[in-house]
């Protein structure tokens, strides 16, 4: 075989490798597209990498999951983590990877039922690695600006927040979430001739006390009999929330020296009425317990040990239950 011939082997081997190489890269590894077409790829909590695969290719984000799954391995980190991320169409399989495997754009931010403000700031804080004086403003600027939303309008949910997003528009954010929420419930109150502040002053109490969802309408009909016989409330999650955070979290058992020395309006143990806002930000079961409140000669309630709730209709018989169920 002369040269010529074989030169001419090896520049058609090449050319069908490369020709090859290019159909493998297009097929599998190019992006979808070529014109740009943004987009918000969203990883739930707690999904997995296969159901992550599955949805980039349902989504058209992908041509091939098992070269997706390659170029995942390759990179430096190999884990997507859960959150928002701003991608493109355009993006080959390899920029995407690199993209899911950096920080995401958008962080999934968790805010249980019954957290005062300053907890959710706290959770904020943890997310969105922010500074004392951010976590400063939150408690007393972003979340003092309207008189009706000081507290108890945080409502808690999931939320999908981008990272740059300020202290103040997650405050906004969160409110208008709970405007959204709360507004069915509006026309209900005003039917029954409660002011909706009220009622979700009282809704966070009963988020507080009870042991479940279970207690709440239960709790709700004690504690509108006590206001309407007049009665102090004598609610110790009202002066847990005036005592603040100690050493043992914000919310750790009062003691009867906290009764006598805490003299706050929050103190529903000094002072009759409900406290001036909610104590903490409070869910749709604890609003609904305010609206059908189950019907009860009971004044007074405990828990056991079990988380049972155990109602008395005087003092001696809530006594009685003390030396029952705590004793």
């Amino acid at each position: 075989m002369d040269k010529k011939r074989k030169f001419g082997i090896i520049i058609g081997l090449v050319l069908v490798i490369m020709t090859g190489l290019f159909l493998v890269n297009y097929l599998f590894f190019s992006a979808p597209q070529s014109q740009e077409e943004n987009t918000v790829f969203i990883v739930n909590r707690n999904q997995t990498e296969v159901q992550t695969v599955d949805k980039l290719k349902s989504q058209r984000l992908i041509r091939n999951k098992a070269a997706f799954k390659l170029a995942l391995f390759l990179t430096n980190n190999h884990t997507i983590e859960s959150g928002g991320y701003n991608v493109s169409k355009n993006m080959s399989i390899w920029q995407l990877a690199k993209k899911l495997t950096a920080s995401p754009d958008m962080k999934w931010v968790v805010v249980p039922e019954g957290l005062r403000k300053e907890q959710i700031g706290e959770i904020l804080t943890k997310t969105f690695s922010w500074s004392d004086n951010e976590l400063d403003k939150w408690n007393t600027e972003y979340t003092k600006m309207r008189i009706d939303y000081i507290e108890g309008t945080y409502f808690p949910d999931t939320y999908l927040i981008p990272v740059g997003e300020s202290g103040f528009e997650i405050a906004n954010r969160m409110t208008r979430h709970f405007d959204e929420k709360f507004a069915p419930y509006i026309s209900q109150f005003a039917q029954q001739n409660i002011l909706w502040t009220t009622g979700l002053k009282l809704a966070s109490i009963i988020q507080r006390e009870a042991g479940g969802k279970d207690d709440m309408p239960l709790i709700a009909g004690i504690l509108w009999n006590r206001l309407n016989q007049g009665m102090n409330l004598e609610i110790d999650a009202t002066v847990q929330y005036a005592r603040g955070k100690t050493e043992a979290g914000w919310w750790a058992p009062i003691e009867s020296v906290d009764i006598t020395n805490i003299d706050s309006s929050y103190n529903t143990y000094k002072y009759k009425g409900l406290p001036p806002f909610p104590i903490d930000n409070p869910g749709t079961d604890a609003i609904e317990a305010v609206l059908h409140p189950t019907e009860t000669d009971c004044l007074y309630y405990l828990h056991d040990n079990n988380r049972q709730i155990h109602c008395a209709k005087t003092y001696d018989e809530h006594k009685a239950n003390i030396e029952t169920y705590l004793k």
